[in-house]
């Protein structure tokens, strides 16, 4: 099968005065546009002290870039979220496709999306972004008119008004529809919080290697589950939707394992806003692990970057654990376990069991070691205790059954008449 022709793009950005970050942020917007089937084949940048409130760019930029734009399919990719105004006047003035960053990342989350919920969510975000350019985009919904510069752009005026009606009456019924799975969701979280199973959520950068992860606990602890695997691929946003696994750990010690959307600085707040509904799971978490992909020259920032996406999201106070990943690509020696930080690799399934034993150092916390006699009557309780506690000897005495276990306290003080 013959390969897609790759649309070609130049990147453009504006460093403004004490930014430190830009080159980086540049580097991502190539990487963002690689995932989106664009091939960068030149970046043009100023620096200056504040965007242009017309143009992003001074009108000496504008001129260089449009030397630089010798193949009309080349679409120009702005390394910030550009105003309705400043789509409109670009086009215009480059006769050129133009893409900001919000849009290319809604672009590569549509590309991705692959559960009801997950394509709902984008589609809001994507629609709520539209909205107030419906007028600045070359390709809006449908519009008549349109083509290059300002040709026929009074012919699609009714028709843009009726898009508008469109895309808010289609946003209310997506939303409506969101909210019957956000409503299913917390019906099965509340379910979890009875059942008093602790929760662990996998959070980082995008393409840190959380699914990796996850997939590598779940074939140590559930070898004989491959349904339980989660998709993960060397990409940016290959996971969108929040998969949930329950992992039992040696004793019965049950968790629920958590993967979440990686994150991405400027993530679009269309976005945050959409996939709030999912990323609420972590907020609800009894423990975050934070991937980082230790191999990455940015990860500093990537932690940043995380850190400060789920502050806007309301986490904070939550316990910590930091996995740094992929150890095999760097001189870091691994396993290596240092107080709230592990060293590993999730491709080579090397660090699993030392992350095991720091989850259960957290989570299970308020286990007891303990000694009960269980009246012979009492059946049941021998057979609770075997489902959800550590038995570590049984013995048959004059008036019943003696068990040596390691339980949780509550479950210790509710047999206390049992207990030795």
């Amino acid at each position: 099968m013959q390969q897609p022709i790759q649309q070609q793009a130049i990147i453009v950005g504006v460093q403004l005065q004490n930014d430190t970050q830009f080159t980086y942020s540049m580097e991502e917007l190539a990487n963002l546009a690689a995932a989106c089937n664009l091939k960068v084949i030149g970046q043009l940048s100023q620096k200056a002290s504040r965007i242009n409130p017309s143009h992003y760019i001074g009108t000496g930029k504008i001129e260089e870039l449009r030397l630089m734009l010798e193949d009309e399919d080349t679409v120009v990719i702005f390394n910030d979220e550009l105003s309705p105004s400043q789509i409109r006047n670009l086009e215009s003035s480059l006769d050129r496709h133009v893409i900001d960053r919000t849009l290319l990342i809604l672009n590569i989350f549509a590309d991705r999306a692959k559960t009801k919920e997950a394509q709902l969510q984008v589609e809001v975000a994507r629609l709520q972004y539209m909205l107030p350019r419906l007028s600045g985009m070359r390709e809006s919904l449908g519009r008549q008119g349109g083509g290059a510069g300002l040709k026929n752009r009074g012919a699609g005026e009714t028709k843009l008004e009726l898009d508008r009606r469109r895309v808010e009456e289609r946003i209310t019924a997506l939303q409506s529809e969101l909210q019957q799975q956000v409503e299913r969701r917390q019906v099965q979280r509340k379910q979890r919080r009875k059942n008093e199973v602790p929760v662990v959520c996998l959070v980082g950068y995008t393409n840190s290697g959380k699914s990796t992860l996850m997939n590598a606990v779940v074939d140590t602890y559930h070898p004989e589950s491959l349904t339980k695997q989660v998709f993960a691929k060397d990409m940016l946003f290959a996971t969108l939707e929040t998969s949930v696994r329950s992992i039992e750990l040696p004793g019965h010690r049950t968790f629920l394992l958590t993967d979440t959307v990686g994150f991405v600085s400027q993530l679009p707040h269309h976005l945050v806003k959409a996939f709030r509904s999912t990323l609420e799971e972590v907020t609800e978490a009894d423990l975050l692990i934070h991937v980082v992909d230790y191999a990455d020259p940015q990860h500093q920032q990537h932690m940043a970057v995380t850190n400060e996406t789920l502050k806007a999201l309301g986490v904070e106070g939550i316990p910590t654990l930091y996995a740094y990943n992929k150890a095999d690509l760097t001189q870091q020696p691994y396993p290596l376990v240092e107080e709230d930080r592990i060293y590993l690799s999730a491709r080579h399934k090397r660090g699993i069991a030392e992350l095991a034993g720091l989850i259960r150092s957290r989570v299970f916390s308020d286990y007891v070691e303990c000694e009960l006699l269980v009246p012979f009557d009492r059946g049941e309780i021998v057979s609770y205790f075997n489902e959800h506690a550590h038995v570590q000897a049984v013995s048959y005495e004059e008036n019943g059954t003696r068990l040596t276990l390691e339980c949780r306290a509550a479950d210790a003080e509710k047999y206390r008449a049992q207990l030795l």
